[in-house]
């Protein structure tokens, strides 16, 4: 029929497959799809009546045609006729390929034809010889990306936007190129009339044009047609690749706005109109980039789609090892030595650095060499590849030629990753003063690579060979050249690589640090100097061990201690780790996974100054013993370093304090460390063991101490420490047993356990400490404790029961031991129910000369008023008590009168008085502020949490201001926003020089306040 000619599918034919009620739902779509623009010369009852040949006419003869073939895709796959569907798609695809009735192509045809040919050119002409199967699995992902470009599942009128993003060298260009080729062959599956690919790094060198001229510089010929395409707003896809290699700021690609495609911009003023659809707003947009520019690139999109492009996956390794060895058992050997190395196992995710790798290892292979020795260090590996491509014949000597362009070459790489350059023109070259010949070596070994879109651009091979060269450009004697004067002054010094703040400005400097360290190693640098006729110096070296002028901290000490044992791992120099590890006194380790576990092994043996060390262990750096791995070659392989570090323990003579937390182990592991611990020869003074696994850790480890003469403080915390007490009771018992502080937080016990672990302290003459945090002890548990507390050889003087499940019950037995117990000075019965009656059972005992208990807390213990009027009574009289918590409990106005009229007595010898959350206002100011005025003892006092507002400040600044007032700390709620407050209080501070006022910040209810005043 004439009238749907004008369509690329035959939409006569396809309506004559619908029934009557699909032809009505056909209809009722089409309406809602339509925009009123569109339709508004056809009336709707027309529409209504039509007959399907009237229909067409209406819409192929009133309806522009792109707009025609979309939505009625669209209602198909709606009304589920994904055959009818599907068929318009292919009509569509086949359309757009062929010629017009056998006269001359178009123009559009023509360009198609172009960009097939181009970009078969690139597929084939890669540089992997040989490997382009291999290579090109990769780009099978875009298959996923399909649904994500489809226009027939468009939500709204909003075009779709895709960010496709990942580091380098995991195929993003190369599988866009890939989409472009599809669509060339109309393979793509996609309705797209048009498709344009913008090469950002092919936009650095050109000049203001128009966005016609930008999407059509490759077939200049196709610029009218595309002006007519843009016009009709024809479905056109649009790749932008590569966003990150823009060289100027997202500020200024903001700075002014293009309106039209005709007129005339500089390029990132075209690219950011395009972006922020300014122009085009109906094209499908695809842009690349790597995650470092992530984030200004998103000020740029409207409602955009993230997809993170990871590169190789698990199972696309397996078959790339496999395909590049050919024999199955060699791939395994060799992936297996690799994923030993967890840092280079992630790198292959890369198909570029996969083939660096398959490469190398299997040309060790063929030389009978070990693999596992190579894939340790990353940097080995990588230096074996490079000298590799170099290598001389047996008889020849190294080649001098190589030195000048390797140092041309290194100086180059350096200049890019510190101004954050992923390609570099022929303009470049020369402001470097290096000439294009140096480079021809390494251009013909593929380490270097000139771009085929752009024949005066070039770019590394990969970001990690790029990394290995600027670290490199460290230790390489370089002589002064013509030409070179200031070309280096973007490249930050040895200091500045390891700098946070470089660092966090460019997260690629971290890898060169690792690659410098790594050929800091003499073979590696000897390597170096054969290959390539050149001449290295190991100064860098001396400038990292030692401090900066004027300062006393060696340089490695201001560097995070995680990569500084990575780095010296990676340098394999016990010299160098010999000389780095001397200033460390103390240290925490956070082992999260395998090479933190190697590289800690490493430097620890070489740390002869430690005392103080910290271990975390992350869960999975050891197999679990129920795991379907246990006894795995991961964890056969582990063993010997955990074991090396452990030996840390039974060496280091001046290791004094070991705290071992969050740490995931497994009966190996753990065995290794109690046999090492137990045969120690170090004076271990505080051991704090919090938080590990498994449960049976604790007895084992606890067992590993007994007998330490040295050891005066153990901490045990955590929640799997069921059947400790009897360990702790053989600890205790040991003759040689000169514990002072032990703490044992939130262990299960039963009643028999308790009266064991009591009667084991009466044997202790050392213990004078004890902490019972977190337990249900309970009031029978407490009558246990308090027999051994009036034992005349309990030697406890402090002592925290928090938590323990004890009510006022319990109160009469501690009542009674504070009255015979005369060495017990702090005791806290924090977080238990005792009420105001225990209170006032407390203060029966607490009234006799003969109890000298100075610290007391209360903190949450359901006190009120008539509890505080207790405890007023007993601080009137001459009582021991000079410390006082009793947050978290409602003292309020009465409470406080309470509390005050104590402080005005002569004999009251309170100095730090805790009130933090006790429902305190600005009414009890007055009976304070009196109360400050005589009282000459206290000296801090704390209200936080309480709401006593401007007026309560004022009231209680007429006696702050005094110089006569004794308090020395005072903590306040303060609204730091009200500036008549933050006048009052600038006023006091100003008048009152001694006195500290403190703005309540921290959550009491985690730490109080008064537990650095307590105890422990």
């Amino acid at each position: 029929m004439a009238s749907s000619a004008r369509l690329n599918f035959n939409l006569l034919a396809l309506l004559e497959k619908l029934s009557q009620d699909e032809l009505s739902k056909f209809k009722s779509l089409m309406k809602a799809f339509s925009l009123q623009k569109e339709l508004e010369q056809i009336f709707q009852a027309e529409l209504e009546k039509a007959n399907v040949k009237r229909l067409v006419e209406i819409l192929t003869n009133c309806c522009p045609r792109s707009w025609v073939e979309r939505v009625t895709i669209q209602a198909f796959d709606k009304m589920n006729r994904h055959d009818l569907s599907k068929k318009a798609k292919d009509e569509l695809k086949e359309a757009a390929v062929r010629s017009d009735g056998g006269r001359p192509p178009s123009l559009h045809i023509c360009y198609r034809r172009y960009m097939k040919n181009k970009l078969q050119e690139m597929w084939i002409n890669n540089f992997w010889p040989g490997d382009s199967d291999k290579v090109h699995r990769a780009t099978k992902k875009y298959e996923a990306l399909v649904p994500f470009f489809d226009l027939n599942t468009r939500k709204g009128s909003l075009a779709p936007t895709v960010v496709l993003h990942g580091p380098a060298g995991v195929g993003k260009t190369t599988l866009m190129k890939k989409l472009m080729l599809d669509w060339t062959e109309g393979s793509l599956g996609l309705s797209f009339y048009h498709a344009f690919y913008i090469s950002c790094k092919e936009l650095t060198n050109m000049g203001p044009c128009k966005f016609l001229e930008l999407v059509s510089k490759d077939y200049p010929a196709l610029q009218g047609e595309v002006a007519l395409i843009f016009r009709e707003a024809l479905e056109i896809l649009i790749v932008v690749d590569g966003f990150d290699e823009m060289r100027v700021p997202v500020t200024t690609m903001i700075s002014d706005i293009c309106g039209h495609v005709c007129e005339e911009k500089p390029v990132p003023i075209l690219l950011s109109s395009l972006l922020k659809r300014k122009i085009v707003p109906h094209a499908t947009l695809v842009v690349t980039t790597r995650p470092r520019v992530l984030q200004e690139l998103t000020l740029l999109l409207e409602q955009p789609l993230f997809i993170n492009m990871e590169g190789f996956l698990e199972p696309d390794k397996q078959v790339f090892f496999q395909k590049h060895f050919g024999d199955e058992d060699q791939a395994l050997q060799a992936l297996e030595a690799v994923k030993r190395n967890e840092a280079l196992y992630s790198m292959i995710s890369a198909p570029v650095v996969c083939w660096v790798i398959c490469t190398c290892l299997k040309l060790q292979m063929e030389r009978g060499e070990d693999l596992t020795l190579t894939c340790q260090i990353t940097t080995s590996l990588f230096l074996q590849f490079l000298c590799d491509q170099f290598q001389p014949a047996p008889d020849d000597r190294p080649s001098s030629h190589l030195s000048a362009p390797l140092e041309a070459l290194c100086l180059l790489a350096a200049q890019c990753l510190w101004t954050q350059v992923s390609v570099f023109y022929e303009e470049d070259l020369k402001r470097l003063g290096v000439k294009e010949s140096d480079l021809h070596p390494f251009l013909d070994k593929g380490i270097l690579q000139n771009d085929s879109d752009c024949m005066d651009c070039y770019s590394f091979m990969h970001l990690s060979v790029q990394q290995l060269l600027a670290a490199m450009f460290y230790i390489l004697k370089r002589e002064k050249k013509e030409g070179r004067d200031g070309s280096e002054q973007d490249i930050g010094d040895v200091r500045k690589l390891f700098s946070r703040e470089a660092r966090r400005k460019n997260p690629d400097l971290a890898q060169v640090g690792l690659f410098l360290f790594g050929l800091l190693n003499r073979k590696r640098a000897q390597e170096v100097e054969t290959t390539f006729g050149c001449q290295t110096s190991m100064e860098v070296k001396q400038e990292l061990l030692q401090a900066k002028p004027g300062e006393n901290i060696p340089f490695l000490e201001l560097v995070e201690l995680r990569e500084v044992f990575s780095c010296l791992y990676e340098s394999q120099e016990e010299e160098l780790a010999e000389e780095a590890m001397v200033p460390f006194e103390e240290m925490s380790l956070q082992l999260r996974n395998n090479a933190d576990l190697m590289n800690s092994s490493f430097c620890l043996k070489h740390c002869h100054n430690l005392r103080r060390i910290s271990v975390q262990v992350a869960k999975g750096v050891f197999p679990e013993d129920d795991a379907e791995d246990k006894g795995s070659k991961k964890d056969h392989y582990l063993l010997p370093f955990w074991m090396e570090l452990c030996s840390t323990f039974d060496s280091n003579m001046s290791l004094c304090d070991l705290d071992i937390s969050q740490a995931f182990f497994n009966s190996s592991s753990v065995q290794i460390l109690c046999e090492k611990l137990a045969s120690a020869t170090c004076n271990f003074q505080k051991v704090v063991l919090k938080s590990i696994s498994p449960a049976d850790a604790y007895q084992n480890l606890c067992l590993a101490f007994s007998g330490y003469e040295t050891l005066k403080r153990l901490s045990l915390q955590g929640r799997d420490q069921d059947d400790i007490v009897p360990s702790l009771c053989e600890v205790l018992r040991h003759p040689k047993c000169n514990l002072q502080y032990f703490r044992l937080e939130s262990c299960s016990a039963t009643t028999q356990q308790w009266a064991d672990l009591f009667l084991a302290l009466q044997l202790s003459q050392s213990l004078i400490c004890l902490d019972l945090t977190d337990h249900e002890l309970l009031d029978e548990g407490a009558k246990l404790l308090c027999v051994t507390l009036k034992h005349p050889k309990c030697f406890l003087q402090r002592l925290s029961l928090e938590n323990c499940h004890l009510t006022e019950a319990s109160c009469k037995e501690f009542s009674s031991a504070l009255i015979i117990n005369q060495r017990l000075t702090h005791l806290s019965l924090a977080k238990n129910e005792l009420g105001d009656e225990g209170v006032k059972i407390l203060c029966e005992g607490l009234h006799y000369p003969e109890c000298k208990l100075q610290s007391l807390v209360l903190w949450h213990c359901n006190i009120t008023s008539d509890g505080c009027e207790h405890l007023s009574k007993l601080l009137r009289q001459e009582s021991n008590l000079t410390h006082l918590d009793l947050g978290l409990n409602h003292v309020g106005v009465t409470g406080m009168r309470f509390l005050c009229e104590a402080l005005k007595e002569r004999l009251c010898n309170l100095k730090c008085l805790w009130l933090w959350g006790c429902s305190i206002t600005s009414f009890s100011c007055r009976d304070l502020s009196e109360a400050l005025s005589k009282n000459k003892k206290l000296i801090t006092l704390d209200l936080g949490q309480n709401s006593v507002g401007f007026d309560g400040i004022k009231t209680l600044s007429e006696v702050l201001k005094l110089q006569t007032c004794h308090l020395q700390t005072l903590r306040l709620k303060i609204d730091e926003t009200d500036p008549h407050i933050k006048k009052l209080l600038k006023e006091i501070k100003e008048s009152n020089r001694q006195l500290t006022i403190e703005s309540d910040h921290c959550d009491s209810r985690r730490k109080r306040p008064s537990s650095q005043d307590f105890i422990f």
